[in-house]
């Protein structure tokens, strides 16, 4: 199930008075932009690894139950869409229906009539938290709508571990969510009607993982599927079956990973993901989340964890600090940018942490760090197709480009943002919100 941790500004003087902003900034929007639905890359690392992470995500559930048998789909799979939903996610599912087919090599098409393997229902947030309060969209086995689900709660109906193999599925998410968090619902949700019901935080490469950080199926992920849809395998097999099949089935998909691997990091132990989830539970007070993000950093540096999970806990204890302590939210900013720049296997991740570390620089006036923070993470926010990051590190660079005087190139960056941010944020007023917001942090002189 997917959890949106949505993108937060590091606003380091909520410590100390904001100057008054500029008035508001008035533009004409473009058409909302979306992406050309391309990978944001190959899987690299090495099939030892990626045999190991297989059988995590296919025989393991994200509460740690085990599943007794793969399944999966033994026929051509057939989708549609049903409910409310917004003319985005035609759009989007058809393009990632084309992936599908393309990558990981599954027979998947819309459906002809009402009969699917796969029903795709948009259902209003607010019902939908009412049934699940901390996913924003989910999946579930045997039900094809919103009333049967309704009708099938807390039954074995909906236990993914008394299949034997998949044969109807369905996929509840926001009818109301801007178009790219709809379209990453439809990502993750679809790939796990397909194939893999769990969640690895120690995954730097995938869309299955809380972090939330990929917005799309990733190189890897498409991978993964079409390692599930092999013929080598079917529906019923065991793990121990799936496992002496793997290596011949990787080193046939994916012949550029038959090399020697490194360390194969260890499990992520059940204390740091319930630190993580209280740290990002909107149920919790800010204290007790601040917190259990201090204690999940605590738990993997005594475990001496890096990558990912080093990079994760310390970006959530920085946004936590957000507005309690400015000083303490840039040190986990950058120990988080510092652990993800470790390998271009995060170059996603980094430029999350980018958006962080333009805040603080925009405040205290450094526009050319500003530009140099913001030029490196804006391609790699594109090529991993995530519009609302794409969007906020274009308003940093304008806003740093109109502190050194070049307000024509500044005002151009920014009128490119607005198509960007009408798909990540979902409407001009959201996306006006962020750009008054962005102008109102570098420092301002007063009038004389």
């Amino acid at each position: 199930m997917k959890r949106f941790t949505a993108l937060a500004l590091a606003l380091a003087a909520a410590c100390t008075p904001v100057p008054e902003g500029p008035e508001p900034i008035r533009l004409d929007f473009p058409e909302m932009r979306n992406f050309a639905a391309e990978s944001p890359g190959r899987a690299t690392r090495p099939n030892s690894e990626i045999a190991l992470d297989f059988i995590d995500l296919a025989f393991r559930m994200e509460s740690g139950r085990e599943l007794p048998l793969l399944t999966r789909f033994e026929e051509p799979i057939t989708v549609r869409v049903a409910g409310a939903p917004p003319p985005s996610l035609t759009e989007d599912l058809t393009d990632l229906l084309g992936r599908l087919r393309r990558e990981a090599r599954i027979d998947i098409n819309y459906a002809q009539g009402d009969d699917a393997n796969i029903v795709i229902e948009a259902v209003p947030s607010r019902a939908l938290q009412r049934v699940a309060p901390n996913a924003a969209c989910f999946v579930v086995p045997r039900v094809q709508s919103w009333a049967e689900l309704r009708r099938a709660r807390n039954t074995p109906t909906l236990d993914w571990a008394t299949l034997r193999r998949r044969e109807k599925a369905a996929i509840f998410l926001p009818s109301d969510a801007p178009p790219q968090e709809i379209r990453d619902c439809l990502h993750e949700e679809l790939a796990q009607a397909l194939g893999p019901l769990n969640d690895l935080y120690r995954l730097p490469d995938s869309i299955f993982n809380d972090d939330n950080i990929h917005a799309v199926l990733t190189g890897f992920d498409m991978l993964i599927l079409r390692t599930y849809y092999a013929p080598e395998l079917q529906s019923g097999m065991t793990e121990r079956q799936v496992a002496d099949r793997l290596p011949r089935i990787l080193a046939r998909l994916n012949p550029r990973g038959e090399r020697p691997g490194g360390q194969i990091p260890s499990n992520t132990s059940r204390a740091w993901i319930n630190a993580i989830e209280t740290a990002l539970s909107d149920g919790s007070s800010d204290s007790r989340r601040r917190q259990a993000a201090a204690r999940a950093v605590a738990i993997g540096q005594s475990r001496g964890w890096t990558g990912t999970r080093e990079g994760f806990a310390n970006y959530a204890f920085g946004r936590l600090q957000i507005g309690n302590d400015a000083t303490l939210a840039l040190g986990a900013f950058n120990a988080a940018g510092r652990a993800y720049g470790q390998s271009p296997v995060t170059n996603i991740h980094s430029a999350h942490i980018a958006v962080q570390l333009a805040a603080f620089t925009l405040i205290s006036g450094d526009a050319d760090a500003t530009i140099t923070i913001t030029e490196e993470a804006i391609p790699v926010a594109e090529q991993h197709e995530n519009a609302a990051l794409l969007a906020l590190l274009m308003m940093f660079k304008a806003e740093a480009l109109d502190l050194q005087g070049d307000t024509d190139e500044g005002m151009a960056l920014r009128l490119d943002s607005l198509g960007w941010g009408l798909y990540g944020f979902g409407s001009r007023q959201e996306v006006i919100d962020r750009l008054n917001e962005i102008a109102s942090l570098p420092p301002r002189i007063p009038p004389s």
